[in-house]
């Protein structure tokens, strides 16, 4: 965890005022949380640190690529993300993290590791659903594009409800409640 102290901001020194810090993060940096999604990952954050007499204002703002696997193909490919993120830190008695946009930090406190802040940012900019582009633009290997149309032509299932003979008991009950109670 050596490696994460360069993350540490030491705001005991710091006027008040803004202050700004950047970070160029690759593939080491998420070793250390054992993440792997990512092939690899270039990304450039950028952190406005806000310091305030008594609280802190972080605006964290990242932009870069991260190689990962396409979810149809599992082909590699490069996916562009951004993010941002805002984050006030306040003094208070005990360590308190327990709100996302708000962290409660000891009276006496001098360092702030922001790491893992900026590893929660980049694994949230980056999209959930990874389609490779070749698939819609068509520059995939010919083989994948051919196995890929063969299972859209599969046919799905119609909306068209089937009688289950299990369910028609109920079925009766319920419209004779219904009946009763006079709602239809």
């Amino acid at each position: 965890m050596n490696l994460l102290k360069a993350y540490d901001i030491h705001f005991s020194g710091l006027k008040i005022g803004n202050h700004v810090y950047e970070y160029e993060i690759d593939g080491k940096f998420f070793e250390n949380y054992e993440y792997e999604d990512f092939n690899d990952v270039h990304a450039r954050v950028s952190l406005n640190f806000h310091k305030n007499s008594n609280h802190f204002e972080l605006d964290f703002n990242v932009q870069g690529i991260a190689n990962v696997n396409c979810d149809l193909t599992n082909e590699p490919y490069d996916q562009a993300f951004k993010g941002s993120f805002r984050l006030v830190v306040n003094f208070g008695e005990a360590f308190d993290d327990a709100h996302d946009e708000i962290l409660i930090i000891p009276h006496g406190e001098s360092t702030i590791n922001v790491a893992q802040y900026i590893y929660e940012l980049i694994v949230l900019s980056v999209p959930m659903k990874r389609t490779h582009p070749g698939i819609e633009d068509r520059s995939l290997p010919e083989e994948i594009l051919q196995k890929l149309d063969s299972l859209n032509t599969i046919q799905p299932k119609t909306n068209e409800k089937e009688n289950d003979p299990r369910w028609d008991n109920l079925k009766i009950l319920l419209t004779h409640n219904k009946k009763n109670d006079g709602t239809s």
